[in-house]
């Protein structure tokens, strides 16, 4: 009888160790999901932004549609964009920072708390860019520097350390995207039907199935629909982040059909 009485003692006390973990569980697990997003109040601000197509001669890009390769350029300075968005959003990029917001879909952002955020608000960029190629090409986003060595390679840039891998651009042409997540390294995944992918350092960098995007024809041009956000939901995005400032650089590349192939076959 009394082996009886220890054995449903231990019993009661296992079940209540149990209750007591599963309750510390679902504790963590709640301030995992709340530590994710820092306060709305504590914005981050945009400092520079700098879009960059460069040591490809065959490849150009704008802010507007051209009939020829020449009215393009190939680099457009944080000041085209931002003069771009407020014109078309009404904004300041220079005084609207930005707010963490989240997507499913990568067109409708939303705050924590499930409200839907205008693009007209500034908490997160949309606009558009224009490509245009001298040969049919694929193009890549890469992190390696141009010949000219100037540091002008793809990457999130701030001295407060998280806040890269905060961020998240995202590129739309003809309903497929390709979504840029600085902190995933050189890897690639399927998430709710877009790419997401990440870059190596400059010194690794190579063109690969896992970094390309678009494919543009010759002498046409391809619009691009940007979204630049800070994923409030992302690990990274707490209040260390706050006022923070930090800068970005994109930069394309292209590799023309006939070599891409060649390097499928291989």
């Amino acid at each position: 009888m009394r082996e009886k009485e220890k054995k449903e003692r231990k019993l009661r006390r296992t079940r209540v160790y149990t209750s007591l973990l599963l309750v510390l569980l679902a504790l963590v697990a709640v301030t995992a999901a709340t530590v994710a997003w820092f306060s709305i109040a504590d914005k981050t601000k945009v400092n520079t932004m700098g879009m960059n197509v460069t040591g490809d001669p065959d490849l150009r890009i704008d802010l507007d549609p051209h009939g020829t390769m020449e009215e393009y350029v190939k680099t457009l300075s944080f000041e085209d964009i931002a003069a771009r968005i407020q014109k078309e959003r009404g904004f300041s990029m220079k005084d609207t920072p930005l707010e963490p917001v989240t997507t499913a879909d990568e067109e409708v952002f939303t705050y924590e708390n499930g409200a839907v955020v205008s693009d007209t608000s500034g908490a997160y960029l949309t606009f558009t860019l224009h490509f245009m190629a001298e040969k049919d090409m694929l193009v890549h986003l890469t992190s390696a520097d141009s010949e000219s060595g100037a540091g002008d390679g793809t990457a999130v840039l701030s001295e407060t350390a998280g806040l890269p891998e905060s961020m998240r651009i995202s590129f739309s042409v003809d309903g497929q995207t390709w979504v840029y997540d600085p902190g995933m390294g050189d890897d690639r995944e399927a998430v709710r039907g877009a790419s997401v992918f990440g870059l190596p350092g400059a010194a690794a960098m190579q063109l690969t199935e896992r970094n390309a995007l678009f494919s543009l024809l010759e002498g046409k041009d391809q619009a691009v629909l940007v979204h630049v956000w800070m994923e409030g939901s992302d690990p990274a995005c707490t209040d260390e982040l706050r006022a923070a400032d930090y800068s970005i650089r994109l930069r394309f590349t292209g590799e023309t059909t006939e070599s891409s192939t060649e390097k499928e076959s291989e």
